[in-house]
């Protein structure tokens, strides 16, 4: 069974009404019929006038009226008091004292919300108690099996290489709220919805901000004395309903889970990471608000000026980092940046290889200074982190436009999409976004099934001198792709290649030859650009 496939772990009012016993008495409902979801803590027969002293809450009463009293007034204080006890229901058996029950008992039941039944026909208390007791004995064997399936569900996703941030997912989905893994200070490290933060759940991180002082907090132990006796804290948060007795059954079980890996160096910096990384995929894809960012921001401790705020995203090869290394590069990362001087807002997204972040610059800061610093401490970080493997390709960085928290979101999705579009371009400390839109135009075509047409494109542009190239001693695109570059200045070209004139004017001319076009033309050296860059798409394809 998977954690979504939640058993009703509690017998309601409803749910006894249907046991054997019961029903044999031909229950009618009087009042309260839209309480009969109240769950039945336990179940007590009683016949004194004052038995609301006796009781705790939560018990389905059974009696035959004696106790209620005679007059009206008497019959009214009895079910208040029993209101006030707040228990499931009151069960009333006709024949002994009563042959209806009195209107004075109906209507008090009803103002105070009290679940009120009376049964036509009498049954035996005893075996009441006993179906009653016996469905709530089963309850708790399910809540505990449940509990089970979860954690043997969570155990399996930790040795197949997940992380803590996929445990708390499913717990989220499992409790149907969403929740809360504190740092022993009270800061977040990683909030968790029940559907990962879908359009009709509320955001966890605000949730949290809102209802932290009244979720249910389970502590994950650190195994220390005195302080380290706590290593973080769940917050179970009732956004979507009451935190259940399984839920908290749950939540223990599965803190002594992450305990274990939380043992494992640094998982705290990574798992705080992760939480800033989830937030600002979220500000990417529209499901925060620029009126709502600010505020969830300052939770994560970023609190920028006045200025611009400059969206970045660092694309790390598919190769990088390794598997266990994304604490140590979150860490190394966190303190190369810091070194700024700056507010930053750095997240790691482990799936995507991708480290997004905002950066507030200082008043009068220019954006390139800014970018060319941000972009130095981000590779000294991957440098430190032990990623920087020499047979890898350097990873990616891009930075995109400034603007205010209504452009935050936007320029990380044009800058991660940029990223993508950015692999396989010659290696620079960083690429602007603004600057990549056409290589951003070519990677959504292939994105979007059209590798095809860039194929196509390329094969008519420059296939020929593809063709030539394969069997060549001496290859005529380096030639073509530097004089591109030089915007056709030819004695440049020549420079960059280490020739003399005469032979790059007959590499010029082989090349126009071969693709049977006039390399003086403006719209045959756009069309041979595009074509270029196309190549790069169709070779990653």
């Amino acid at each position: 069974m998977g954690p979504e496939a939640k058993i009703e772990a509690v017998i309601t009012v409803r749910r006894a009404l249907e046991l054997p016993a019961l029903r044999r008495g031909l229950p009618e409902v009087l009042a309260g019929e839209d309480r009969l979801d109240r769950a039945v803590r336990w179940v007590h027969a009683g016949e004194v006038p004052h038995i609301a002293s006796l009781l705790k809450g939560g018990e389905l009463l059974l009696t035959t009226g004696l106790g209620l009293g005679a007059r009206p007034s008497e019959q009214r204080a009895f079910v208040r008091e029993l209101a006030d006890r707040e228990i499931a229901a009151l069960v009333v058996e006709l024949g002994s004292r009563f042959d209806a029950l009195p209107s004075a008992v109906v209507d008090s039941a009803r103002a105070c919300g009290l679940p009120l039944v009376q049964l036509h026909r009498e049954v035996p208390y005893v075996v009441v108690t006993e179906e009653i007791h016996t469905e709530l004995v089963n309850s708790h064997y399910l809540l505990l099996r449940q509990a089970d399936e979860l954690l043997r569900s969570c155990t399996d996703v930790l040795l197949r290489g997940g992380g803590a941030p996929e445990v708390l997912r499913r717990l989220a989905a499992f409790t149907g709220n969403p929740l809360c893994l504190e740092a022993p200070d009270g800061s977040p490290l990683y909030a968790a919805g029940p559907d990962d933060g879908g359009a009709a759940d509320a955001d966890p991180l605000q949730a949290w901000e809102g209802l932290r002082e009244t979720g249910l907090r389970v502590d994950v132990p650190g195994g220390g004395p005195g302080p380290d006796a706590v290593r973080a804290r769940l917050v179970l948060l009732p956004v979507n309903g009451p935190v259940a007795p399984v839920h908290r059954i749950a939540a223990e079980r599965l803190a002594d889970l992450l305990a274990v890996v939380m043992l494992q160096s640094r998982q705290e910096e990574v798992l705080a990471a992760r939480g800033r990384g989830d937030f600002l995929a979220d500000l990417a894809k529209g499901r925060i608000t620029a009126g709502e960012a600010p505020a969830q921001a300052r939770l994560l401790g970023f609190r920028p000026g006045a200025e611009p705020i400059v969206p970045v995203v660092m694309l790390l090869p598919s190769q990088l980092p390794a598997p266990g290394s994304w604490a140590v590069l979150a860490r190394a990362l966190r303190e190369e940046l810091s070194a700024l001087g700056v507010p930053v807002l750095l997240g790691v997204r482990p799936v995507e290889g991708r480290v997004p972040l905002l950066v507030a610059p200082r008043a009068g800061q220019d954006r390139t200074a800014v970018a060319d610093r941000v972009a130095e401490a981000l590779r000294a970080g991957v440098v430190r982190a032990g990623a920087d493997r020499p047979a890898a390709r350097r990873p990616v960085v891009v930075v995109g436009a400034a603007g205010d928290w209504a452009a935050a979101g936007p320029g990380l999705a044009h800058a991660t999409e940029a990223a993508a579009a950015a692999q396989g371009l010659p290696e620079q400390p960083w690429h602007d976004a603004r600057r990549l839109d056409i290589e951003l135009l070519l990677w959504r075509m292939r994105e979007h099934g059209e590798q095809g047409v860039l194929t196509d494109f390329v094969d008519r542009a420059i296939g020929p001198l593809l063709l030539h190239d394969r069997s060549a001693r001496q290859p005529l695109l380096p030639t073509l792709e530097a004089y591109l570059a030089s915007a056709g200045r030819k004695a440049e070209t020549a420079r960059d290649l280490n020739v003399n004139r005469q032979t790059l004017y007959d590499r010029l001319a082989r090349i126009a030859q071969l693709l049977g076009t006039d390399l003086d033309d403006p719209q045959t050296v756009l069309g041979l650009r595009l074509a270029l860059r196309a190549r790069r798409h169709t070779e990653r394809g």
